[in-house]
């Protein structure tokens, strides 16, 4: 596409009950000050929800939109066709599910129309059949419920993922970033580095700049022997390491990996190992429907019931119990 033949791009929002504010506001604010420094609305949007009613976010606030599903299925036959569609959503994404949004989304997708998510976003294009095949961006916490759910899917812990005329992007700031790209695509790298002044921020990130801290600053740890064990331990959870293992590969003995951790970490290394498996199986339980048993063998326990004890002794209380809580919360809100 020849940036001088780019004058406007219309963009639909379509809000999924607990949307993340961030990078909803994130996104449109980026367009906004895009239009304040070209001097008129290159960008326009609406926003849309499946009633046309409003949408509350996951903080609470509500939000009054434009168009409900319906109105937007007639709008892509006529002079409010859009030139992209992005599904905004957040927390509880895994419990949205509804056959006419997948069906307007396939739609959007045939008429060859951009389709995008923010944040959890890329799981409802999933649901909607968009993304087999494909490379996409999910935010890290419910990367390892998505990879579950969507094994059909090329999910990266990326900022952002862009396959085609399919945009997916992590949430949070990432969605600032991938607008970034959009504008240099249309406009070129100076609006985007005069929208970055007016934004605050000092640099454009690529697709695939990392979305977590490094270990270094996310545990508050300077041993690089610790630092890679840790490493490997993350990149092994369905099939753990030995820890005769671990010492091959880090070429230190198994007394040396235990008095490391214990002066880093304030644990043993099989600890922190299994601390770090029941995370990965807590996200799962929230954000899958998948049996507790598999969610067991993903995380490399042999047993269910060794799995069961495991949790409970770590967060006082069951798996069962894990996703009956999740299911009140639910019903809370729905009320």
């Amino acid at each position: 596409m020849n940036k001088q033949d780019v004058k406007k791009r219309s963009l639909v929002f379509f809000l999924v009950p607990n949307f993340s504010m961030l990078p909803f506001s994130a996104a449109i604010e980026t367009l906004r000050i895009a239009n304040r420094m070209l001097g008129y609305e290159a960008y326009t949007w609406r926003l849309a929800s499946t009633d046309g009613q409003q949408v509350l976010s996951s903080s609470g606030i509500g939000i009054e939109v434009n168009s409900s599903l319906a109105d937007e299925r007639k709008h892509l036959g006529g002079e409010n066709r859009p030139s992209m569609v992005l599904v905004c959503s957040g927390i509880y994404v895994e419990d949205f599910s509804n056959k006419s949004v997948n069906a307007w989304l396939r739609e959007v997708y045939n008429r060859g129309i951009a389709v995008g998510s923010l944040c959890t976003g890329a799981h409802v294009l999933a649901q909607a059949g968009l993304l087999s095949g494909k490379r996409c961006a999910i935010h890290w916490e419910n990367l390892p419920g998505f990879a579950e759910a969507f094994p059909q899917v090329d999910v990266y812990a990326d900022l952002y993922e862009i396959d085609s005329n399919i945009y997916t992007c992590a949430g949070g700031t990432a969605s600032l970033d991938m607008m970034l790209n959009l504008i240099d695509q249309d406009f070129g790298e100076n609006l985007v580095n005069r929208v970055c002044e007016q934004a605050l921020t000092d640099r454009v990130r690529g697709p695939h700049d990392r979305q977590r801290l490094p270990l270094r600053a996310r545990l508050g740890v300077q041993n690089a022997k610790v630092l890679s064990i840790i490493e490997l331990m993350e990149k092994n959870l369905a099939e753990p390491l030995s820890l005769l293992e671990i010492a091959d590969s880090a070429d230190l003995s198994r007394r040396q990996i235990e008095r490391l951790f214990r002066q880093e970490m304030g644990r043993s290394p099989a600890r922190y190992y299994l601390e770090i498996r029941l995370d990965r199986a807590r996200h799962l339980l929230v954000q899958s429907s998948m049996p507790v048993v598999e969610v067991a063998v993903a995380c490399g326990f042999v047993s269910a019931s060794h799995f069961s004890k495991c949790y409970r002794e770590l967060y006082n209380r069951s798996p069962q119990q894990e996703r009956a809580e999740r299911k009140l919360t639910l019903s809370a809100i729905a009320r």
